[in-house]
């Protein structure tokens, strides 16, 4: 149990000493205020905003748009992963473009974006789902890829069927590079929020920060960038909570779990 708490608190570290050092520079003034306001004075706006409601407001529309957009971008990255790496056609109809695209800056295309689609959720939503589905697109396909022909070989041999194969032996064999996709794809989908909130948002954690930025409010514009990075750390958490679950076959996986 002890050694259990010790790896707990490891990852945590060095947050928090990079937090204490820049808390002792602003109480002894090495830290001007007006550029880098002190974690006190940040959080004691967090608390205010959280008291009057407006911080949940803006937390709960964001994880929804994250949320939304990477839904849909996971879903078509593992369905254009499974389908070209198991189709050899579909491979020669679709891979080659899917790489040109992969190629663009989604970040890029936000004038073009805002042609297409004005300046609603459809925008926010579609720029998060063109980050999100191509890492996931590739990993599925070089994890079914990767996949050893001679399980699948065996597999048939004990008589699986189509089904049977791809539950038991291709889907399992593929899952360690899927997850890794998954991760990936979470940074990415954070990433591309910040910039998708900037495009006419009248609300969202993005909104709120680009407000701050004409008011002059510098504590609230860090407490915008530290909320994305603890949505991004959760969203890892819980991605590799998820790889110790569905990998726990594998003995390092087994050992974490």
């Amino acid at each position: 149990m002890a050694a259990a708490g010790r790896s707990r608190f490891w990852p945590w570290l060095l947050p928090v000493l990079l937090v204490a050092a820049w808390q002792a520079g602003s109480s002894w003034g090495w830290i001007n205020p007006l550029i880098l306001p002190s974690p006190w004075a940040v959080a004691l706006r967090g608390l205010k905003m959280a008291g009057s409601g407006e911080l949940w407001t803006h937390l709960g529309i964001s994880c929804l748009r994250a949320v939304g957009g990477f839904a849909v971008g996971a879903a078509l990255g593992l369905s254009l992963g499974f389908l070209t790496a198991t189709f050899r056609r579909l491979e020669l109809l679709l891979d080659s473009s899917l790489q040109m695209f992969r190629t663009i800056p989604h970040l890029a295309l936000v004038p073009m974006v805002i042609i297409w689609f004005g300046i609603g959720e459809e925008a926010r939503l579609f720029l998060i789902v063109c980050g999100v589905m191509f890492p996931i697109y590739l990993n599925t396909f070089h994890g079914i890829r990767a996949v050893d022909p001679q399980l699948v070989d065996m597999g048939r041999v004990y008589g699986l069927n189509r089904w049977q194969l791809w539950r038991q032996v291709i889907l399992p064999g593929a899952l360690p590079s899927i997850l890794v996709g998954v991760r990936f794809s979470l940074g990415v989908m954070w990433m591309t929020l910040i910039v998708a909130e900037t495009i006419a948002a009248d609300s969202g954690i993005g909104y709120m920060s680009i407000n701050a930025r004409e008011l002059m409010q510098t504590d609230v514009m860090v407490l915008s960038i530290l909320l994305y990075a603890l949505l991004g750390k959760l969203a890892d958490v819980l991605a590799r909570a998820l790889e110790r679950r569905w990998l726990a076959w594998r003995p390092l996986d087994r050992e974490a779990a």
